[in-house]
């Protein structure tokens, strides 16, 4: 299976990282939103983080539960200048009952398009440029019943021309005998000739709060991994992966799938030991689940990382409060552009659970170079006590750092600038001809000597948030590195050289060549 990817696995990199200080974030004032309302909205409260007007500074669009959703208009004055947004939220936009938003280019015309999670029918929203938007007519054949939407995933299948879509529903409000046990099945929208099919029941649902579909055995084919909430399916239920073939079916143990029970919330997905496949992380409530892929195991097999790596982030680390912590949104990012890749998981009470921590910090998990993930929130300056949700960790501001934005039950929103002092690093924006034309499902492919990185360029998990901004990496001291790409439909390019701490557009010129500029 990893035939064509010889490559070093590297579990301890030191020799390739960067001594940097801590990382250090500070919070910057911004519009007044707040993620609330009753029990439909414990869950929830996602922020999608893209680029709407073609400036290159990503928007925000905020979910606010009870209270309409915001579209925060990025004001940064230039590239590194301290970030500013603007409440600038069209008609269309302004709803109630919005769970979520992830960005997409669903009829592949260049624009970024959203789709929009609520506890209520679910929207498709057509981008127009400059931040305008209109809801999708009948002509995709797109309709979505009134269900409780908590988690979304696309990708492009090979010969369509419309992403498939996955939408995770919730907890069947209308059941009488509900909530517990009475989990709504997942969606699964497939196109056909241009029109979206009535929607696949992906049966058995246990409570989706987060999916990804992911080419977890670089075949080719993407998969969708779903995490599932056991508050709610309380028995029978369990972790899934569809393999999506022409009929999806669930993998088995017999296949290598590990079946294992977590109240979860998000996932996170990025190659964290240079083997060029997709590591995960799995946000619940007490542990959560950093997990290696198994790549003797010929099957989708995920090893659980020993407790000594500092990744379970299972109780509060500052706040006074001993009780088991809840992870929400979960992302890795290289935050000090170091070369290792960072996680940064979004926490918080889902309301008043006694068992439960009341004062929980998001965690700022540091990776040093021999694997070990090191807390570093208070350091940092992002150890909120808010009830954290929904999160985007993206550079808001072109100045090479990943920024924060952190959205809160009951409580405001909060953006944190990135102001570390970093190491290189360099933004990729994929680009290729016809449908998919961000690429989906594509590979980037780094090297620098013996060192490598890899990334999977994906639509979902998180928790009810998304974002599609450029594929960052931190490069460390690399004054420069090698690219390639594995395009969707598995063709590789030759590798090219490219210059440290830059935004480039990568394009696709046939046969095997790419268009490299600065944008």
């Amino acid at each position: 299976m990893g035939g064509r990817l010889p490559w070093i696995v590297l579990l301890g990199w030191a020799p390739f990282a960067l001594a940097l200080a801590p990382a250090r974030f500070v919070e910057r004032e911004v519009p007044s939103h707040v993620y609330a309302g009753g029990w439909h909205h414990f869950v929830g409260g996602g922020v999608a983080a893209f680029d709407c007007d073609g400036d290159h500074f990503p928007e925000l669009f905020i979910a606010g539960g009870d209270t309409p959703a915001t579209l925060w208009r990025n004001q940064t004055a230039g590239r590194g200048d301290a970030l500013r947004f603007k409440a600038s939220t069209p008609s269309v936009l302004s709803l109630t009952a919005v769970t979520g938003a992830y960005p997409i280019d669903i009829d592949s015309d260049g624009l970024l398009d959203l789709v929009v999670l609520r506890a209520g029918p679910d929207q498709l929203l057509r981008g127009l440029g400059d931040c305008r938007f209109e809801a999708v007519s009948d002509g995709l054949g797109f309709e979505s019943p009134d269900l409780w939407s908590t988690a979304f995933s696309a990708t492009f299948e090979p010969g369509n021309t419309l992403p498939t879509l996955a939408f995770g529903t919730y907890v069947d409000r209308a059941h009488p005998d509900g909530p517990f046990g009475q989990c709504s099945d997942t969606l699964l929208y497939r196109p056909d000739a241009g029109r979206y099919r009535t929607p696949e029941a992906l049966s058995p649902g246990f409570c989706a709060l987060s999916m990804l579909f992911t080419d977890w055995s670089r075949s080719g084919r993407a998969d969708l991994r779903v995490s599932n909430d056991r508050h709610y399916y309380v028995r029978g239920g369990a972790e899934q992966l569809w393999a999506m073939e022409a009929v999806p079916r669930l993998y088995q143990e017999s296949e290598g799938w590990q079946r294992y029970q977590l109240w979860g919330m998000g996932i996170a997905s990025r190659d964290l030991n240079g083997d060029g496949y997709s590591d995960v992380m799995l946000t619940s409530m007490g542990d959560q689940k950093l997990q290696y892929f198994d790549l003797d195991s010929g099957g989708p097999a995920y090893k659980n990382a020993p407790y000594e790596r500092g990744a379970s982030a299972h109780r509060p680390y500052t706040g006074g409060d001993g009780r088991p912590s809840t992870g929400w949104h979960a992302a890795f990012g290289d935050a000090q552009n170091d070369g290792l890749d960072d996680l940064f998981i979004a926490k918080g009470n889902v309301d008043q659970m006694p068992d439960a921590a009341l004062k929980d910090p998001n965690n700022l998990l540091l990776q040093s170079g021999d694997g070990r993930f090191v807390e570093s929130g208070v350091e940092a300056g992002v150890a909120s006590l808010a009830r954290g949700r929904g999160a985007a960790f993206v550079d808001l501001n072109r100045d090479g750092l990943l920024d924060l934005a952190v959205v809160n039950r009951r409580a405001p929103v909060e953006v944190y600038e990135n102001r570390s002092a970093g190491g290189g690093w360099l933004q990729i924006q994929l680009v290729q001809p016809g449908p998919n034309p961000s690429a989906v499902g594509a590979y980037v492919e780094l090297r620098d000597g013996e060192r490598r990185w890899s990334r999977e360029l994906t639509i979902g998990g998180g928790h009810a948030s998304g974002d599609a901004s450029p594929l960052h990496f931190g490069l460390g001291t690399a004054a420069d590195v090698e690219l390639r790409v594995i395009w969707p439909d598995q063709r590789a390019s030759t590798w090219h050289r490219v210059t440290s701490r830059r935004s480039v557009r990568v394009e696709r010129a046939e046969p095997s060549g790419l268009l490299i500029t600065d944008y």
